[in-house]
């Protein structure tokens, strides 16, 4: 049997393929009834709108690439869903990419997307060549979500406030009484941005000296591996600030190994609060940073592009806030400085 059409819809209805095309659109400028009647032949046969015929006649794919850096982080997950969520609620639907993939095969990380005709582009993490994302940038809409490096002219930026959420962790533990303070860097300009705030905290509270930095991949590996150099100096850490929670499971695993206590022997703050923090058995103190909230305002700002929106980019910050779970403790022995103030 041959597929129904749109014609099939529109005898079964009774109504004309102008008015079934609009219903389909979404339009709101068809009666009640006469929307019910074809939706209900649309369920009663099967339809499915022709996707390539519909783009062609919109001179629109209705698609959005979804460039992503790295597949392994769950923070990108709770980002993209919130960007998926919002892109669907407009009828677009979302492809996904590797991009570290694309960069080891030597691939252009954004030429299947131009292939594929999609309308937009999102890039998801550490920013690919800029060059080459200048000239995507030129043929469509493009919006950095999660990442800092200076973007390319009328590209929007969107990601979390990463010197405001580094800011947090270190007057966290230094409330709590922590007097070495120790810190999982990263790389790229987040992890520049966290490790420059967090050094400034420090040295304004006069602690610079006993806060050493230690650099990562931002693996559970890295910080494994940065947490076990830590915690052989002769003054050891009492307080771990990891750039991620990724990096933080491995200081966590570290510290077992070593046979300290967390909190008891050890605080342990992430960065992002993803779904690994919040397992119980890990119950991390982390940095929520808004990953639902940047992904729904890419989203927003790839929008607003297709709406006709110009000018230079934008960089829109969201505020992030502490998440206090089981991690953090005052040090061995110690208490927090509000309590040794009234003392």
């Amino acid at each position: 049997m041959r597929p129904p059409t749109i014609r099939d819809v529109a005898d079964r209805a009774g109504v004309s393929k102008s008015l079934v095309s609009l219903v389909l659109r979404g339009s709101d400028q068809v009666r009640p009834e006469k929307r019910d009647a074809v939706l209900r032949a649309v369920r009663e046969l099967g339809y499915r709108p022709n996707a390539a015929a519909r783009s062609l006649s919109e001179q629109r794919s209705r698609t959005v690439g979804v460039l992503l850096n790295d597949l392994r982080n769950p923070w990108f997950v709770d980002m993209l869903d919130g960007l998926n969520s919002l892109l669907h609620d407009n009828g677009l639907h979302m492809l996904l990419a590797d991009a570290r993939l694309n960069r080891r095969t030597g691939q252009d990380p954004a030429g299947p997307f131009l292939d594929l005709g999609v309308d937009g582009l999102v890039v998801v993490g550490t920013l690919p060549d800029p060059a080459a994302l200048a000239a995507v940038a030129g043929r469509i809409p493009v919006v950095l979500a999660g990442s800092r490096e200076p973007a390319p002219p009328g590209v929007d930026v969107v990601a979390g406030d990463d010197e405001q959420g580094a800011r947090l962790v270190a007057e966290h533990l230094i409330g709590l009484g922590h007097r070495r303070i120790a810190h999982i860097a990263g790389y790229g300009a987040v992890g520049e941005l966290r490790r420059r705030a967090f050094e400034m905290t420090v040295r304004r509270h006069s602690l610079g000296e006993e806060a050493p930095v230690e650099s990562s991949d931002m693996t559970e590996e890295g910080g494994y591996r940065a947490t076990v150099r830590l915690l052989s100096r002769p003054e050891r850490p009492t307080a771990v600030f990891a750039v991620n929670d990724i990096a933080a499971v491995g200081v966590l695993s570290a510290a077992e190994e070593l046979g300290l206590r967390v909190p008891r022997d050890l605080s342990v703050v992430g960065y992002d609060n993803t779904s690994i923090a919040r397992l119980r058995h890990v119950w991390l103190t982390t940095v929520d940073s808004t990953s639902h909230e940047v992904g729904r305002r890419a989203a927003r700002c790839l929008l607003e592009r297709f709406e006709g929106a110009g000018g230079e980019g934008r960089v829109q910050l969201a505020t992030p806030s502490m998440e206090i779970r089981g991690s953090t403790a005052p040090p061995p022995g110690g208490m927090t400085a509000s309590a040794s103030l009234t003392n």
